[in-house]
Formats: structure tokens, sequence, C-alpha cells
């Protein structure tokens, strides 16, 4: 059973930065990708940043610039680097994965970590 734990959430104040963490327990090699989203409530989860096995990230409009995603291989583990949050940044942030099974892939979801930004 693939599992994702997603640590490093809490409360910062408005321009602090704060890095989540979310380890995997499938090797990287078959993992195709890892990323993160956010849902606020009330609203849609929403995507904010991928890493691809090739390294190529992805990150979304709305936080580029504040936010990065890297990895590190060895340890089956994403890192979202925040910077300069703001109270609209306040979240509970998911990790994903998309893991490769040969015959197809499927995507997981870690339990969530909640960011709380105070102005």
């Amino acid at each position: 059973q693939v599992q994702l734990v997603e640590s490093g959430g809490g409360l910062v104040q408005a321009g602090d930065s704060l890095t989540l963490s979310c380890v995997s327990s499938v090797s990287s090699r078959s993992t195709l990708s890892m990323g993160w989203y956010r849902q606020a409530p009330g609203n849609q989860r929403e995507f904010i940043a991928s890493i691809y096995s090739s390294g190529r990230t992805s990150v979304a409009d709305s936080v580029k610039g504040r936010f990065g995603i890297s990895r590190d291989s060895a340890q089956n583990t994403a890192y979202l680097q925040m910077s300069s949050l703001k109270p609209e940044d306040t979240a509970v942030y998911y990790c994903t994965s998309r893991v490769d099974f040969t015959v197809g892939y499927e995507d997981y979801w870690g339990q969530g970590t909640q960011v709380t930004v105070s102005s």
C-alpha cells in the first residue's frame, strides 16, 4: 500500500517561510511525479507544484516566485519551499504521487498538513 506522509505545516506570520516535506513509501524509481495541492475552506483543491522523474518542475502561476518544489530521490521525499507567505496561503496542503505500475499508473494522496498564515 502506497503511503504519503506530509509534515512541516504550522502557524506562521505573513512574510515567513516554511518548507513542507512529503515522504513516499514508494521508491523514486517507480514514481513518475510528486506534487502539492492545497485546499482552503470553501474552495476547490488547487494545484500548486509538481516535480517529475526527469527533474522537470511545474509551479502554479498563483505562487510562482514564492514557492518552489524539489526532491531527494534517495529519500523518496518531495519538498515544497514556501516564502513570503500571505494569509491567503492558509490551507490544507496535500502531497500527491503518481506511481508507475508498468501496466499503468495510479495517483495517491497524503492526509494533508495544515498551513495557517496570520496577518
